[in-house]
């Protein structure tokens, strides 16, 4: 069985002097996990060229495809799994700490502070933007370059990208304190998460998870949900399900046999939820796993 993770990713920089990276991705295998639950402090931004996939950012659900961008604001918990067999796209992480001047100018104090002190957050999902799609395209292209002064245009074109998602897709502003509570929280959940996905076969008790971390059933449930926009109990079919829907594609086992394996066991109770979640049936996809549901 695939083993899924959700913590804080630690981010090395090939170059702590300029802490930005890219790498590509291709996944072909449809159901497959493009990368499991996990947060970080950087900005992270996913260029969508082929394929469909789904991400989830606070357990938002965000169907994306080609030309599509997700940004993954600081502390968003986030996963994402490929719907198609050709998957591709470009992952950028950069340390906003490479956006500060050594001098305190308007463009410092009205923009770059509140972002590199993560006091606002972006939309999620940017779809067919030319003018954004655009600048990461020769953002990325002189990244890879690497031709003398490519991290001078690198830095101008993060700017760049910077005013347009200032100007157009600001999502929220954070209260003062509200990151570092966020932060505080999401660590100290860090094993239940963990604890989760590593045991989802299993019958989980949200008692034995306030236990885990020292709060009271009460105020553990409003934290998680707070968190996640999920409760206990919906956080666990999610992961069950999903891991589910990876069996059915990849794998010869029955639908009985992989409702047990997934924690379930009533074959009828995993059909209905399965399609609650999924909006198909385990057998349809049984029948046809390569197909696209969506």
């Amino acid at each position: 069985m695939e083993k899924l993770l959700s913590h804080r990713e630690p981010m090395d920089m090939p170059d702590p002097y300029f802490p930005i990276k890219i790498h590509r991705t291709q996944i072909n295998e449809i159901g497959s996990t493009a990368f499991r639950h996990h947060w970080h402090e950087e900005i992270e931004f996913l260029i969508f060229v082929q394929g469909e996939a789904m991400i989830e950012c606070n357990s938002e659900r965000l169907y994306v495809g080609a030309g599509d961008l997700v940004v993954v604001n600081s502390t968003d918990l986030h996963h994402g799994i490929c719907l198609s067999d050709n998957l591709f796209y470009f992952a950028l992480i950069a340390d906003t700490s490479l956006l500060h001047s050594h001098s305190v100018d308007a463009v410092e104090m009205k923009y770059i502070t509140p972002i590199t002190q993560k006091k606002l957050s972006f939309q999620n999902k940017i779809s067919n933007d030319h003018e954004v799609n655009s600048c990461l395209t020769s953002l990325i292209e002189e990244f890879e370059s690497r031709e003398f002064g490519y991290e001078l245009a690198v830095k101008s074109y993060l700017y760049r990208l910077l005013t347009i998602l200032l100007r157009k897709y600001i999502a929220r502003l954070l209260k003062p304190n509200e990151y570092q509570m966020r932060i505080k929280n999401l660590e100290r959940f860090d094993p239940i998460y963990q604890y989760i996905e590593e045991n989802y076969q299993s019958k989980i008790m949200v008692d034995e998870l306030a236990k885990q971390v020292n709060m009271s059933r009460f105020h553990f449930s409003r934290l998680f949900k707070e968190l996640t926009n999920k409760t206990v109990s919906d956080y666990v079919n999610f992961v069950r399900i999903n891991k589910s829907e990876f069996l059915l594609r990849n794998t010869s086992m029955s639908i009985s046999e992989i409702a047990l394996a997934t924690g379930f066991n009533d074959i009828y109770y995993f059909s209905r939820l399965f399609k609650s979640y999924k909006k198909v049936a385990p057998s349809k996809i049984r029948r046809n796993p390569d197909g696209l549901y969506a």
